[in-house]
């Protein structure tokens, strides 16, 4: 026995420096054995401490870091295809495309038949739901060759460029209500319709599925602090009388224009907050998320062998380096294009909505909050619906609550600081009905996904309750409060 087994001070808790006992009674073989292991269980212990505390600790911030961060993809890209194979990728990247036939004919009705405008905009409305869709496929292909937090970046950016395309053109054309019910329609349609359509196609495979419980409770006090935003202006108009303020509606206007860049420093800190320092929060596989459950005819086939075989594929495919379906050139040229083409066709989409409205039953109020929104978010239905069956839940609802945080934090403070700029009087002074639909709408979302579970009812309710919104504001003919025009 040598020295370091007798009088180990880790054991022992004796100095380094003290001499073992040579006139020690001799000890059995289990003594020894017993001893040995204690031993290993220590300097095990120790050096698992160690590398824990060597693996928290987040490393300072540097700018070289930072860059390389932004720059280098997280996975290994593989080579860029040739210029005919991103042209097919680019034709067969979604059935969509079979609407692109309506761009032409959309802009032929525009320059041939002007004063058809329930025409115009009927095809302007459809051709805008393909270009969406291709907007969306080249920004992935963008993010995959830069890092995760640009990807981030760029997805939170371009994400919601048809909605903040088509609220700038609507300003430019002192369309200030149109601008306010398409930026709330455009949230509402994210939290009841996408939402709900996403936990009722999960529901369909799943009995339960699982997800992010606190970054969902995070994403919605984001949504109630935009909702107190929106409402108390609101507040603030019906309580303040011209004897008391005679300047109201300058006052409400410069109170606007100060909560706008406090809610644009917000989005700047959910960003942070998301794609740096608490960037776990929001994966699929973290540690906090509720396990999905299936049906019990679907868990007993999926026992055994089976269930192995499909989660081994998996995580193969993720190690795997990821292969781009253009090239880098083809995917900014088609960014570019497809955002020159949504600026058009949205152009003439927003001029015919004036004599669709006059020729027609259907109201502006109607066109803001439920067909304008539509066409923005075509692209992230089917692709927030597609993650939901693949039990990829929580990516499904960054789709949704995160594009409502993007318009609500962002897009709407940027285009009433635009209007601010331009010198428009756009206010966070929204139609008191429109204010109201969108504090119930944030209410039962939160209340929907405060356990972390969903399934197909919740889906349905969402789903059903902007039905029921659709319908009153079919009959709802708008106001505007402030008083406010160009």
């Amino acid at each position: 026995m040598t020295s370091t087994e007798s009088g180990n001070p880790l054991i022992s808790g004796g100095s380094s420096s003290a001499k073992p006992d040579t006139q020690a009674a001799p000890q059995t073989n289990g003594q020894i054995t017993n001893r040995k292991d204690s031993v290993k269980r220590v300097r095990t212990r120790t050096q698992t401490q160690d590398s824990h505390q060597s693996a928290t600790p987040r490393p300072s911030f540097s700018l070289h870091r930072a860059v390389t961060t932004l720059i280098k993809p997280d996975k290994k890209v593989g080579e860029d295809p040739g210029f005919f194979r991103s042209l097919r990728s680019i034709l067969l990247s979604s059935w969509l495309n079979a609407l692109l036939i309506f761009i032409p004919i959309a802009w032929a009705f525009h320059f041939a038949k002007p004063d058809s405008d329930v025409l115009i905009f009927v095809f302007s409305f459809l051709a805008i739901i393909p270009l969406a869709k291709l907007l969306a496929f080249a920004t992935d292909e963008l993010s995959m060759r830069v890092g995760q937090t640009l990807a981030g970046l760029l997805n939170a950016t371009l994400g919601n460029a048809v909605e903040l395309i088509v609220a700038i053109i609507a300003l430019t054309q002192c369309k200030l209500q149109l601008v306010q019910s398409s930026l709330v329609g455009s949230i509402l349609s994210n939290l009841l319709l996408v939402l709900g359509m996403c936990f009722f196609a999960g529901g369909v495979r799943f009995s339960e599925q699982g997800f992010g419980a606190v970054a969902t409770q995070l994403n919605s006090s984001l949504l109630t602090i935009s909702v107190i935003a929106v409402l108390l202006p609101a507040a603030f108009h019906f309580n303040v009388t011209t004897d008391s303020d005679s300047d109201e509606t300058q006052d409400i206007l410069k109170m606007s224009h100060g909560v706008a860049l406090i809610l644009l420093f917000i989005y700047g800190s959910y960003l942070f907050f998301q794609l740096y320092s608490h960037a776990t929060l929001y994966e699929d596989k973290h540690q906090d998320n509720f396990k999905s459950t299936k049906y019990p005819k679907k868990k007993e086939q999926a026992n055994g062998s089976a269930a192995e075989n499909n989660t081994d594929p998996e995580s193969a495919q993720e190690e795997e380096e990821e292969q781009p379906q253009m090239s880098l050139f083809t995917t900014l040229v088609l960014l570019a294009s497809v955002t020159v083409l949504v600026a058009v066709t949205a152009e003439w989409l927003v001029d015919s909505i004036d004599g669709l409205v006059e020729s027609s039953s259907i109201s502006e109020e109607f066109v803001g909050v439920i067909l304008l929104p539509i066409v923005g978010n075509a692209a992230e239905h089917v692709t927030a619906v597609t993650v939901s069956m693949k039990d990829k839940l929580t990516l499904s609802l960054g789709v949704a609550v995160g594009s409502s945080i993007q318009i609500a934090l962002f897009v709407i403070p940027f285009i009433v600081t635009l209007a601010w700029i331009m010198g428009k009087p756009l206010t966070l002074l929204f139609d008191p009905y429109e204010s109201i639909t969108l504090f119930l709408a944030v209410l039962t979302v939160n209340y929907c996904v405060q356990d972390g579970r969903s399934n197909w009812l919740e889906g349905m309710i969402l789903m059903c309750l902007y039905v029921i919104l659709g319908v009153t504001f079919w009959f709802y003919p708008g106001s505007n409060p402030s008083g406010l025009t160009c």
